[in-house]
């Protein structure tokens, strides 16, 4: 996930195309969104908006489809081919897909030794160090690719690795390049960085400072601030980032594999008390220590959530949309469902 600058729940209702203009929707009931809020376990604010929209969680997602739509990548393709002097057991037979639908069978993080308040070795020795980043990654597993869904970081540190070897630059100078630069995103950075980010907390105390956030690298060494971030999202709705061949490959979500697509979750699911109708949701969720994030884009309805909170509990309240439970739930019910059938 990206270390966000910011500690709010921020909600944007973007501009339809001008050849798809409804009616204006009805205003957003701002009392049943505060309602749907819980201070205690996840403090923030709403924010809403009509026009505005950003998105770092699928930054990986979004270069890697960059580079399809360029010709550079075969997602299908073994990464050996990008990466030939990779020694991960089964180089040869893992793909970029697979990276980003996290079936890859790469080692886990929580699998390295653990240190000190918890955290594993990965995340708390020098960035460069053998026990971290892609040299880990590539390490022993019993796992083969396909075998079973998992959600890892090394999925993503490696598709890093793969993007760098297709764009021939670092992962930071194409984020810059590609992101950053053309959408004028002044907040977003990579790790490690001097000035302090949101401080977290869990059970009520300062998040653990044995983690370096330099350490998650594709898989959430990014920063900036959720306006940014509301930036990026629409540019990806409105096709400014990738072509729309590209988007809709990256949203196509697998039952088989939790709805996961290619780095984001890509569902349908009525909401609780508002019709039968199922709303298509893209969402892209982290946590890191006590910052918790949740990206959810309704393409359909043209509108973003972001909610963020600094604190550690906020990603269990946060809950599952499609169970019709938690604040994010409780949140677009809000804002969608004022006339009963959302907008």
């Amino acid at each position: 996930m990206k270390r966000l600058l910011g500690c709010a729940a921020l909600l944007v209702l973007g501009a339809l195309p001008a050849t798809a203009q409804p009616a204006r929707s009805p205003a957003v009931d701002a009392a049943a969104v505060t309602d749907a809020l819980n201070p205690d376990t996840a403090p923030g604010t709403v924010l809403i908006a009509r026009g505005d929209t950003v998105v770092f969680e699928t930054t990986v997602g979004t270069i890697a489809m960059q580079e399809v739509a360029a010709g550079r990548l075969d997602l299908d393709a073994p990464i050996t081919r990008y990466l030939p002097d990779s020694k991960a057991p089964y180089a040869n037979r893992i793909t970029s897909r697979m990276l980003m639908q996290h079936v890859s069978g790469l080692p886990r993080t929580e699998e390295s030794p653990i240190d000190r308040d918890g955290w594993p070795t990965f995340y708390s020795v020098n960035l460069g160090h053998p026990a971290t980043g892609r040299t880990w990654c590539e390490g022993p597993t019993t796992r083969e690719p396909l075998s079973e869904f998992f959600y890892g970081d090394c999925d993503f540190i490696m598709m890093a690795a793969v993007i760098e070897a297709t764009s021939v630059k670092p992962y930071a100078t194409v984020i810059d390049e590609r992101i950053a630069q053309p959408l004028g995103l002044a907040s977003v950075g990579f790790f490690p960085r001097a000035e302090p980010t949101v401080a977290g907390y869990a059970d009520g105390k300062p998040e653990s400072t044995a983690f370096r956030l330099e350490n998650f690298s594709g898989a959430g060494a990014l920063y900036g601030t959720t306006r940014d971030l509301l930036a990026f999202d629409r540019a990806l709705m409105t096709g400014n980032l990738i072509p729309e061949a590209e988007r809709a490959q990256m949203w196509d979500g697998k039952p088989e594999y939790g709805m996961a697509a290619l780095g984001q979750w890509s569902f349908s699911s009525p909401l609780k008390d508002c019709g039968d109708t199922p709303v298509r949701i893209i969402e892209r969720r982290g946590a890191i220590g006590g910052v918790v994030l949740r990206n959810i884009i309704l393409p359909d309805l043209d509108i973003v959530i972001v909610m963020t909170s600094n604190r550690a509990e906020a990603d269990a309240a946060y809950g599952e949309i499609w169970q019709q439970t938690g604040i994010s739930h409780d949140v677009m019910r809000a804002a969608l469902c004022a006339t009963g059938t959302p907008l």
